[in-house]
């Protein structure tokens, strides 16, 4: 072949193999635009927050071609029914707790929080590397969504309660909003639980409908206002160590999804997830000392109490188990690898924390 017929030959390939990329790369990349319901107020600056963050990246990794749309909670669905909307294509995904949808099936709680669960790495590092996010989303795909992670919020609080709790006795009668698995194991000890959104739980504590609340910690709690009506404010939140927040996703929706679109969405899921952690970090410490500058009464929940809720939750734990095969399928899962992360935690973490805590800096 002549060199100039070469060139001519390779000229057209080229500009013939532009004009056929074109439209694959079109293809692999196309407009899109969903719709995200939470079951966050935009009060809250954390958790939504988190999601305004998440979708904001999204766009900005697919040069604003998938374009996702959130609503807070009660704009489309109350925020204890975004399973549902995702679900059944009212909304594409969605960001919530899934222990929110404990009523289903109790295995739902394993994509937040149990009582007496692993703490915040250890839990996410279940999630991530060790089978946690294959087994709730081989349990999820009978609700036809799937799940990444999008959020943590570290150890909470124990909640907000209007007169002092001393011991398991003062429990009982008590109507208290707590959800989840770990309401079922306050109801052994003589709680009356509730399960009420963000949004709806200052107005059931003013009006007297609840006794006692649990939020999260210190930096919502006080936007939301709970220690004007309920001055009693207990610590660890037993329940939830480090509770995961996730976005949940239409399977169809999902499997339809391009690979890139899809791997967008997962790191910016992680991205909001390290976010919202560092703005639990950065936010709770002011926020709890201008609670308690305010007259909030700090308290720990005494040991008879934590003793009672450990034994009323390993009762729980295996009733439960011995008729929910998925319950036990993932309990066991997330059993064996909390135990380990604690045997590690109590060496180098655990003795480190506690020397720093009674050592502080400054």
């Amino acid at each position: 072949m002549k060199r100039r017929d070469f060139l001519r030959v390779t000229g057209i390939g080229a500009a013939g193999a532009a004009t056929l990329a074109a439209p694959a790369i079109a293809q692999s990349t196309p407009e899109l635009k969903w719709r995200l319901a939470a079951s966050w107020p935009k009060s809250l600056d954390t958790l939504w927050g988190a999601v305004e963050h998440m979708v904001k990246l999204v766009a900005e990794a697919t040069d604003n071609k998938f374009q996702i749309q959130a609503f807070a909670g009660g704009e489309i669905v109350p925020g204890l029914q975004v399973l549902d909307a995702v679900q059944n294509g009212t909304v594409e995904m969605g960001h919530t707790a899934s222990y929110y949808y404990f009523g289903k099936d109790p295995t739902f709680a394993f994509g937040t929080a149990v009582p007496f669960g692993p703490n915040q790495r250890i839990n996410q590092a279940w999630y991530m590397l060790g089978g946690g996010r294959e087994a709730l989303n081989q349990f999820y795909k009978a609700y036809n969504v799937t799940s990444f992670l999008a959020g943590n919020t570290g150890c909470q609080m124990g909640g907000w309660f209007r007169k002092e709790i001393n011991t398991v006795d003062d429990l009982k009668g008590l109507k208290m909003r707590i959800g989840g698995f770990a309401g079922r194991v306050m109801q052994k000890l003589g709680v009356v639980p509730q399960q009420l959104a963000g949004g709806d739980i200052y107005p059931a504590l003013e009006k007297g409908t609840i006794d006692a609340a649990e939020w999260v910690g210190p930096y919502d709690d006080e936007k939301l206002g709970f220690y004007k009506v309920a001055p009693h404010y207990y610590y660890p939140g037993w329940w939830e160590g480090g509770p995961m927040l996730l976005g949940i996703v239409n399977l169809d929706k999902w499997n339809a999804l391009p690979k890139y679109y899809q791997s967008a969405l997962e790191q910016a899921g992680q991205a909001a997830n390290s976010w919202m952690m560092a703005k639990y970090d950065q936010g709770n410490p002011p926020a709890m000392k201008k609670l308690l500058a305010g007259g909030t009464k700090l308290h720990s929940f005494s040991p008879p109490i934590m003793q009672a809720s450990l034994k009323a939750t390993r009762e729980l734990y295996a009733e439960t188990a011995a008729t929910n095969p998925n319950f036990k399928k993932v309990l066991e899962s997330m059993n064996a690898f909390t135990s380990n992360g604690y045997q590690w935690f109590q060496v180098a973490e655990l003795g480190y924390d506690s020397f720093m805590a009674r050592n502080p800096q400054g």
